[in-house]
């Protein structure tokens, strides 16, 4: 894309993700504390505000799989360069941001700098509980509400005195809808970014969401069940031949067919189908 493309920042179309995040272990996405009582909850969980149900932030969503892709990029490049160029540090924390508009993380996941702004293409929404999963919670055996109560014990190595603490957790099985919207702005990078946002969804599946991954949460499974390119003339009515649906088949798979759905969208919206 040429210097002044993307300072206009054209819009092709649109790619949508759907599906649901099914919790395999307990999931725990810490929320604020409420006032402390006795016998309080430790580390409860982010909740929605009118019903109080347990949700995924898109932020979290976002944030792991981008801090997963960015080592993968960063594993590549060892060798290559000083990986400590690679990394700035943004408050206390080291991560990859830069103003190249050509980089693979920054223009998929954005960058802020002092010096420059790269909006995401990819946006990620909150995922909340589908109806079955509210419904089934409702009934969960557990004093706190549809989610439950882990306890845990730090032992100390000198004296084996055991210190406990309570976590709040949603338990296994627990669904959420998930949505992610792909802005497509540059047909020659596209299959490129599509391939790298599914890999960052393959490399969360067999990492942890949340807190407390080393100790057996937060495992996770996308089942996406829509992969939809839409390109810009479908929004103003114009059906024929401005919407794919990729497959049934191929997107219940798509692990093994990253490669695949990236060719098929870039074909279609370079007018091919």
């Amino acid at each position: 894309m040429s210097e002044s493309e993307r300072t206009e920042r054209p819009l092709f179309g649109k790619i949508i993700f759907r599906g649901i995040i099914e919790a395999k272990t307990g999931l725990h996405i810490g929320g604020a504390r409420e006032p402390l009582e006795i016998g309080g909850i430790d580390l409860p969980v982010i909740r929605e505000p009118i019903e109080r149900y347990p949700y995924i932030p898109g932020s979290s969503l976002k944030g792991k799989m981008r801090s997963l892709f960015e080592r993968h990029v960063m594993t590549k490049l060892k060798g290559t360069g000083n990986i400590s160029d690679f990394l700035q540090e943004v408050g206390q924390v080291k991560i990859h941001v830069c103003s190249n508009p050509d980089c693979v993380i920054c223009r998929l996941y954005g960058s802020s700098t002092r010096d420059s702004n790269l909006p995401a293409r990819i946006i990620i929404r909150d995922s909340y509980l589908t109806l079955e999963s509210k419904e089934l919670l409702k009934d969960v055996e557990s004093p706190l509400l549809y989610t439950e109560l882990k306890y845990e014990n730090t032992i100390d190595r000198i004296t084996s005195a055991a210190m406990p603490r309570q976590i709040e957790r949603v338990p296994a099985g627990t669904e959420f809808n998930f949505e992610a919207i792909y802005n497509v702005d540059d047909l020659e990078e596209l299959k490129e970014d599509i391939e790298n946002f599914l890999l960052s969804m393959a490399l969360l599946e067999d990492d942890y969401l949340g807190g407390h991954g080393s100790r057996g949460y937060g495992k996770i499974e996308f089942k996406l069940s829509l992969i939809e390119a839409k390109k810009v003339e479908a929004y103003s009515g114009k059906t024929n031949g401005t919407v794919k649906v990729i497959e049934e088949n191929v997107v219940k798979n798509w692990r093994e067919n990253i490669s695949k759905i990236a060719e098929m969208i870039a074909s279609f919206f370079k007018g091919g189908e």
